[in-house]
């Protein structure tokens, strides 16, 4: 009786382990699958760094039950190598020289969240802070998602030019939808400042030119050398406050437990097709470039997604080259969100690279200081 016991434990964290693996392993490589088919796969590399802490207990478990079975973990571990190294940095973090280098590129990303906006008059310090913060690092090139500005109104609130000055940028390209306003003052877009000169602008918007559908590039002269920096904001999952707390604490404990588990996966699947367009459309643009590359910008998908790996493919990863930790950019839900990145050409090499652990904005701002090779 004892023994069909332990027979039947056995098998149940034989089988446990094995399917934590192949789900760590599906969600290291989802890229691979098309998510207009296998959107859901998208959820086991959302899910992936509490798989890899799950294979890591079955070793430790195995270590003092069966030591060969702790092979279940490790093969995954090894197969999964390649894309382990983009979700996991392993290394000394090296602090951050606020001064730059002469010759070097210093680039930042930053969801900004409106700047503040919607508290300007009970909490005007927020957006005062973060100005100071961009100030401080003093970026070359700023790639700002979730921008609300005006060009035309000097007494909006947040006055482009005035902006432009007050952080000490030379110039800047502003993509928005005219019919996105956010007040009557002031539109809903994505910016790019530069302190070297932009030759040339673009917005590129698909039908139903909603806010995610369009993103930007511009063409920068820095000496004899011109890049071409993209700025983009890849489909949010559009989460309520509601659906927040749900996952903070899920339960299916009765139909309106089902109800907004629901609500939240087909939100999942929404998103994950609408990313899997805006990234295919992204990656023609970035293909028909003449110029080095530099693509910065909010993905809403961790690494080794589908949005990850094309729009990454053939490039490097700032943080990947030069982060460490986790490296989360997305303040709520999940400790593990990294879902900012900046990527750029091989010919570039990252000196340093910076997460900003200010809670000024719903993101932090990253910054990498780029060297150039011709």
């Amino acid at each position: 009786m004892a023994g069909g016991f332990r027979r039947l434990t056995k098998g149940f964290f034989v089988f446990s382990n094995f399917t934590v693996a192949v789900l760590f392993l599906l969600g290291s490589y989802s890229s691979l699958f098309d998510p207009k088919y296998f959107w859901f796969i998208g959820l086991f590399t959302f899910a992936s760094i509490y798989l890899l802490l799950a294979l890591l207990f079955f070793i430790i478990f195995w270590l003092f039950v069966k030591k060969k079975f702790m092979l279940i973990s490790i093969v995954a571990m090894l197969l999964a190598w390649v894309p382990l190294r983009h979700l996991v940095k392993i290394k000394i973090r090296d602090d951050f020289k606020t001064a730059k280098i002469t010759g070097n590129l210093r680039v930042m990303s930053w969801n900004i969240e409106h700047f503040n906006i919607l508290e300007h008059k009970t909490h005007p310090e927020k957006k005062a802070l973060m100005l100071d913060l961009i100030n401080r690092y003093q970026p070359d090139i700023a790639c700002f998602q979730e921008m609300v500005g005006s060009e035309k109104d000097s007494n909006a609130i947040n006055y482009v030019p005035f902006l432009k000055q007050r952080l000490q940028f030379n110039n800047y390209f502003y993509s928005y939808n005219e019919k996105l306003d956010f007040d009557n003052q002031h539109h809903f877009g994505i910016i790019i400042f530069s302190k070297y000169p932009i030759i040339q602008k673009h917005t590129i918007s698909y039908e139903p030119n909603t806010y995610n559908s369009i993103f930007q590039y511009v063409d920068i002269l820095k000496g004899a050398d011109t890049f071409r920096v993209f700025n983009l904001h890849l489909q949010s999952m559009k989460f309520s406050n509601m659906n927040r707390k749900y996952i903070d604490g899920p339960s299916l404990k009765d139909e309106t437990d089902l109800k907004k588990s629901k609500n939240i996966l087909s939100k999942f699947k929404t998103a994950f097709l609408k990313r899997k367009e805006q990234t295919d459309r992204i990656k023609l643009a970035m293909d028909a470039s003449p110029y080095p590359m530099i693509v910065c910008g909010d993905f809403n998908d961790v690494p080794n997604s589908y949005a990850y790996s094309k729009i990454g493919k053939g490039m490097k990863n700032s943080f990947a080259e030069k982060g460490s930790g986790i490296g989360r950019t997305f303040s709520s839900i999940s400790p593990t969100l990294r879902i900012d990145n900046i990527f750029t050409d091989d010919r570039f090499t990252t000196e340093q690279f910076t997460r900003v652990k200010k809670d000024l904005s719903d993101h932090f701002p990253i910054i990498a200081d780029l060297s150039f090779r011709r």
